[in-house]
């Protein structure tokens, strides 16, 4: 697939089944996601996978924090069979902007999302308060100035979807051509 038809035919997808990429697929696919723009090559952010019964340990985290049963919170983290929380692990020292940290961290994750369309899988970005909640923060081990910036649901599309290109927007206000003022 070509980078173009990925990125009109690339959809969140809400219906998500078992096959999921390994972890050494994840860890292939990762590596070329990180070669994504990055100034300063500080790559400040980390993946941390759950799939199977690892899943319920967040569900039990979501479940401390705002007081609805596991059962319910277990639904949510099995809506996929993989499960991955992107952390921004910003580089407080480093001459590059926190902003522009974070921007390196967008282009990675967008990569990573049309690499796994390309593969043949889908996924769906899904973010919350509950991302910063202390039961969250300590399950994912997240220290200061860590965050959790969303869960990635990935898996295997439901088949016989129909595969719909997205309807590109007018971006004529959205783009000027300056010229020289003489």
């Amino acid at each position: 697939m070509d980078v173009m038809t990925a990125i009109l035919t690339r959809r969140s997808e809400q219906k998500l089944a078992g096959p999921a990429p390994s972890p050494e697929e994840f860890r292939y696919l990762l590596k070329a996601a990180s070669c994504a723009p990055d100034h300063g090559m500080l790559r400040p952010w980390r993946w941390l996978l759950m799939s199977g019964d690892a899943r319920d340990a967040l569900a039990a985290a979501l479940a401390e924090d705002n007081g609805k049963s596991i059962e319910a919170m277990r639904a949510k983290t099995r809506r996929a069979p993989l499960l991955a929380t992107l952390v921004f692990s910003p580089d407080p020292v480093s001459p590059v902007p926190e902003w522009e940290q974070m921007a390196a961290v967008s282009a990675m994750a967008t990569s990573l999302m049309l690499l796994l369309h390309a593969r043949g899988f889908g996924s769906i970005w899904r973010t919350g308060a509950q991302l910063d909640a202390e039961p969250v923060r300590k399950l994912l081990d997240l220290d200061q100035p860590e965050r959790a910036l969303g869960w990635l649901y990935i898996g295997t599309v439901e088949p016989g979807r129909p595969t719909r290109r997205r309807q590109a927007p007018d971006v004529g206000d959205r783009l000027k051509i300056f010229s020289a003022p003489y």
